[in-house]
This record gives C-alpha cells, sequence and structure tokens, in this order.
C-alpha cells in the first residue's frame, strides 16, 4: 500500500482530505493524520507522499518540510493552502505540487495520480554507486551533470551538490559512457542528457554551468550528442 501522510492543524479538513484519497480507493492507500508539524516530524517511520498545510500555528508547512528534506529527500510534497503567492517559497524545499483551499476531491486524485506516474519512473531509473570521500553513496544517474578531474581528484557535480571520489578520467569515461556519457574535454565527462547548448567550444549545461569543448574532440563530441538526442526523439 500506498503511505500518505496528511497535515494540518484542523481537524475537520485533515478529515475530509482523508475521505477524498480513500474513496473508492481504501485498499490502495494507508493515511495518517496530523494536526502540527511536530507531531508529523515525532511519526515513526517514512511516507510516500505527504499533504502539508502551508499557515500552521508553531512550526508552519515550510518549515517543517526543511526538517523532512534533512532526512527524507523522495517523499512527494504537495501543499494545501488558503493562499496563491507561496509557490515560490515551496520550490525551495522541492515541492511536487500545490493545492488551494477549499480542495476538491477531483483535485487531489489528479496530485495522486501525477504523483504515482512520477513514482513509478524513478522505480526505473538506472542508479550508480560512487566511492566519494564521504563514504559510498548511491545516486540517480539523470541527477550527475558532469565529473571533472582536477588536483588529481574527479570532481562528481550532481543535482545535490559537488562529490570527490578517486578515479581516472579515463575509467571515468569507460564506465560512464552505457548510460549516455561523452568525454569533450581531456579534464571533462558529461552527461549528455544534461547538455542544455553548445555555443562554439563552449557546452552548457543544464545546471548554468559552461564546460569547455576541446577542438580535437569537438567533432567526435557532437556526432556523439547528435545520436544520443536521435535516439530520445
Amino acid at each position: 500500500m500506498i503511505r500518505i501522510a496528511v497535515c494540518d492543524d484542523q481537524e475537520m479538513t485533515c478529515q475530509k482530505i482523508r475521505d477524498m484519497i480513500l474513496h473508492g480507493e481504501e485498499d490502495r492507500y494507508e493515511v495518517d493524520l496530523f494536526l502540527s508539524g511536530k507531531a508529523l516530524l515525532d511519526r515513526k517511520g517514512k511516507y510516500e507522499i505527504l499533504f502539508l498545510d502551508i499557515d500552521m500555528p508553531g512550526m508552519n508547512g515550510i518549515e517543517t518540510a526543511k526538517e523532512i528534506r534533512r532526512e527524507d529527500k523522495k517523499v512527494k510534497i504537495i501543499y494545501i493552502t488558503n493562499y496563491a503567492g507561496f509557490a515560490g517559497y515551496a520550490f525551495g524545499v522541492h515541492a511536487f505540487g500545490y493545492l488551494l483551499k477549499p480542495v476538491r476531491e477531483e483535485e487531489i486524485k489528479r496530485q495522486l495520480n501525477e504523483a504515482l506516474e512520477y513514482m513509478e519512473k524513478e522505480a526505473h531509473r538506472s542508479w550508480m554507486e560512487l566511492f566519494t570521500t564521504k563514504g559510498k553513496i548511491r545516486i540517480p544517474v539523470d541527477e550527475i551533470y558532469y565529473f571533472e578531474y582536477a588536483s588529481r581528484k574527479l570532481l562528481v557535480h550532481t543535482a545535490e551538490g559537488t562529490y570527490y571520489q578517486k578515479e581516472k578520467i579515463s575509467e571515468c569515461l569507460e564506465r560512464m559512457r552505457p548510460y549516455g556519457f561523452a568525454m569533450p574535454h581531456k579534464s571533462f565527462v558529461v552527461n549528455l542528457d544534461q547538455v542544455k547548448s553548445i555555443r562554439g567550444y563552449d557546452i552548457w549545461m543544464m545546471d548554468g554551468n559552461w564546460i569547455p569543448l576541446s577542438q580535437k574532440k569537438s567533432r567526435g563530441f557532437r556526432e556523439e550528442l547528435n545520436l544520443f538526442l536521435a535516439g530520445r526523439m
């Protein structure tokens, strides 16, 4: 069953949302209710989807989500609020979506279906184990932007930040090539799916950074990128 939490300081609102979630799908979801951010943080176990009110006394929904994100990067947070202007704050905690009160059942069902579709895609993602200076980590391949060799260390630039590991850039290329990575420069191995554009001999990545494209490798890299993009169409 899919574990879902609903957190709102109004008990009636919590119960109403739970009823809408379970309507016709009682065997699919398990729903727990919380009346405060603190109560949610004191919970045991993790949830896959969280419906979270913004405006709560004490610890509000944004503060609660920040605490949750320290331990749980995967839970899909769907904010419920009376105000439309909070969306900018929601991006800071990687909110999956938001709903305005009064919430309707069709909106709840739509957000649930979108979250479940996303979770299914996540389950089929390719993952990579990295042996970093902080220990072994496991990360989705599509969250790796590029590898950079500098000062005798291999820097791994990812959506979560930059890690360091001991590995030769040539070994990195051979290991990552099957996942759609290529070498545009002797010091870089990039995720072709994260390439935004090429301007002259500058490769612009989705994270906003740019990587040099050496003249020697330019033709081969461009061909690899074109073949990769053709395979995605």
